[in-house]
């Protein structure tokens, strides 16, 4: 079976960190294209990876009949009209997390996927992370009892990344924290549960630690320096209430807050038993028995998501498997995301008289 030729469009930071490398450590893949707009990006990716061509103009990637796939690293606001091309072009696309950066984009992403019947999964990787998947499994096993609610905490000191750039500029990036650290956090407790429909949510958002950018101060900021003359029009903090067809999702997310400890953990509460899974880490499981009560960690062998995630991705392509990654199931992530936007602009609880999906 000859490789099947892969074009990356946009070779940022998660495109050289992840996508491109497992990209190359499938035997089956080869990369014909890395695209970026700014060419020396595009051409150190070629010369770091020793294969490929530089572009600049995604569309020439479009035009080859020799490409089967294509990966999407691009800025958010970017992420439907790429890939809606890219679909209309025959391509098989793997998009980058948020779907979009509305959920009326996400909407007519997948729209054309339908139209298509290609390939559309979105980045959202930790589908692909084995103590995630182990996690659904003691869930759907009934392990945790009537699992009733789950709380999401996605919270750090003074962390926004980029003040000033494309993070903050909600025309590029459809949102702050929520949009940013929030969908992967979504995901995983809808992957888990099931992906039940949700049916509203109410919350608010606030932005106020780095509205104030030349006297903010900060710990880290991992996507550059300050661009003081730059943006600043997304929210820092959100606080969120979901109701699913199944349990109830609470949330409390910042990148910025006044409270110097960092809370990257979900907490999945059943009538038997209870997890926390520490984001990116390992999980603990609490319960009883015998009127003892019990904490455990388990203990298991990883595999690297990210591989997981394209590997899956080639796969599907060739085989016709549908994944959990598939536009019709996140989109679901699109809706609750766009419902507590729209929840805080508006003041009100949103409710979702239809749920897109599958």
């Amino acid at each position: 079976m000859s490789k099947m030729k892969v074009a990356v469009i946009g070779c940022g930071t998660i495109a050289s960190g992840s996508h491109i490398v497992a990209y190359r450590n499938n035997p089956n893949a080869e990369i014909k294209y890395f695209c970026d707009i700014m060419k020396e990006r595009a051409d150190k990716a070629v010369l770091d990876n020793g294969c490929g061509e530089a572009i600049t103009d995604y569309r020439i990637a479009l035009n080859d009949p020799e490409i089967e796939a294509v990966s999407i690293c691009t800025p958010n606001y970017l992420h439907s009209v790429i890939s809606i091309d890219c679909l209309r072009a025959g391509k098989n696309v793997l998009c980058e997390k948020p779907a979009a950066s509305t959920y009326a984009e996400a909407l007519e992403m997948q729209k054309v996927q339908h139209e298509t019947g290609l390939v559309l999964n979105i980045g959202v990787v930790n589908r692909f992370n084995t103590g995630v998947n182990l996690i659904k499994k003691m869930i759907a096993d009934g392990e945790l009892g009537e699992l009733y609610h789950v709380y999401v905490s996605f919270r750090s000191q003074r962390s926004i990344p980029g003040l000033g750039g494309a993070f903050t500029t909600r025309s590029v990036s459809g949102g702050g924290v929520l949009i940013d650290w929030g969908v992967h956090f979504l995901d995983i407790v809808m992957f888990c549960l099931g992906d039940p429909l949700p049916k509203a949510v109410s919350g608010q958002i606030y932005s106020k630690l780095g509205k104030d950018m030349p006297n903010y101060s900060y710990l880290n900021m991992w996507a550059g320096p300050p661009n003081y003359s730059g943006t600043y029009d997304v929210e820092d903090f959100v606080t969120g209430m979901i109701r699913t067809e199944g349990p109830t999702i609470s949330l409390n997310g910042a990148w910025a807050q006044n409270i110097g400890v960092e809370e990257m953990y979900i907490d999945f509460l059943g009538d038997r038993a209870g997890i926390r899974m520490q984001y990116g880490k390992d999980f603990r499981v609490y319960g009883s028995k015998d009127g003892v009560l019990l904490e455990t960690t388990p203990s298991f062998k990883s595999v690297e998501m990210f591989q997981n995630e394209i590997d899956s991705f080639l796969d599907c392509i060739r085989t016709g498997e549908k994944l959990s990654s598939h536009i019709d199931t996140v989109i679901l992530s699109s809706q609750i995301i766009q419902g507590i936007y729209d929840s805080s602009d508006l003041n009100r609880e949103i409710v979702f008289k239809t749920s897109q999906g599958g």
